[in-house]
């Protein structure tokens, strides 16, 4: 089989702090012997449990690099038994542009994995986080937000999984980040997902959507960097007492949770983030964007619950994801 091509420039397994990058070859039309250079910090100290802790796997969501890199620039050796892994921007090329996909290959990261060693420069990211960092974590952290086209409430969630004893675990590390909202998820579509992969290997997950917009605010980077905090205290990791506070418990069970444009046009929503809103009732009107005297296409939820997310840009296309229509467990 292939090697992967890349190569970290700093230990993974030995003690103290340490900046650099993985390192992956890429030759390019302006850089014929250039590399894609992905920033990595890891802090160890002692025995104890391994914290892979990842940003930007989509790069146009904020929160989670901010936190990292200041979690990154912090952090002392002395305040860690065990192992922090941080990758603030692991979907570095992706980042840099702004963009939720890569634009050296149009890949979407967090549907290419477990990757290849041989394949293209995202399938190589992925193979290489699959096979030589996820197996050295016992838990994972992936921050998410909703990035320029979506924005939601901000919440943590973990997965309903076939072994219920490592769904427990997520469970309990979710509630453990304490996010504003927690959500039981089911995903409908989870093939090449990095939660896939990691959950795959039997690792303890937690991921966020913390807001979107293609921004973020302070209040939403406090929640990350309270989060971090907490998760690490939840693991054994470092030292401290976990900052809870009342987190409202939603619900993810199926498709039903969301509702798709079936018309493109100018969209006008009808409630705020964090309304309740009833089985059949109208979420958001589509206007027509190319004339006038129609009559709007309205949208309508597929189940009771809490707007949880939204279409950000005022112009929408026929099967854009319009809405998510979370259920209150509590």
């Amino acid at each position: 089989m292939t090697d992967n091509p890349i190569k970290p420039t700093i230990p993974l397994d030995v003690e103290g702090v340490h900046h650099g990058f993985l390192k992956l070859p890429h030759s390019r039309n302006d850089s014929a012997w250039g590399s894609v250079m992905v920033p990595i910090t890891v802090i160890a100290n002692g025995q104890g449990p391994t914290a892979l802790l990842t940003g930007a796997n989509h790069g146009d969501e904020y929160e989670g690099p901010i936190a990292l890199q200041e979690l990154a620039a912090t952090l002392s050796a002395e305040d860690v038994t065990g192992r922090v892994i941080i990758l603030p921007m692991m979907n570095q090329p992706a980042f840099a542009a702004g963009t939720r996909c890569s634009p050296i290959d149009g890949a979407n990261m967090n549907r290419s994995f477990p990757g290849r060693p041989d394949g293209t420069v995202t399938q190589k990211l992925c193979h290489y986080i699959a096979t030589q960092l996820v197996p050295l974590a016992d838990l994972v952290l992936d921050f998410h937000s909703g990035g320029k086209t979506l924005d939601f409430l901000p919440f943590a969630a973990a997965h309903v999984l076939d072994d219920k004893e490592q769904e427990a675990a997520c469970m309990a590390a979710m509630q453990a980040f304490n996010a504003p909202f927690s959500v039981r998820m089911l995903e409908i579509d989870n093939v090449g997902m990095f939660d896939t992969e990691v959950e795959r290997q039997g690792k303890v997950f937690v991921t966020t959507e913390l807001g979107g917009a293609g921004t973020a605010t302070a209040r939403s980077v406090a929640i990350a960097r309270k989060g971090i905090r907490n998760l690490l205290i939840h693991a054994g990791i470092t030292q401290g007492e976990v900052d809870s506070a009342p987190s409202a418990q939603l619900d993810m069970p199926d498709d039903s949770c969301f509702a798709f444009a079936e018309e493109a046009g100018l969209v006008e929503y009808l409630h705020d983030l964090g309304a309740d809103v009833a089985k059949g009732q109208a979420i958001a009107r589509i206007w027509p964007a190319d004339r006038s005297g129609v009559a709007p296409c309205l949208c309508t939820a597929q189940r009771d619950g809490v707007l949880t997310a939204r279409h950000i840009p005022g112009l929408i296309k026929i099967g854009d994801c319009l809405a998510l229509v979370a259920s209150r467990t509590s």
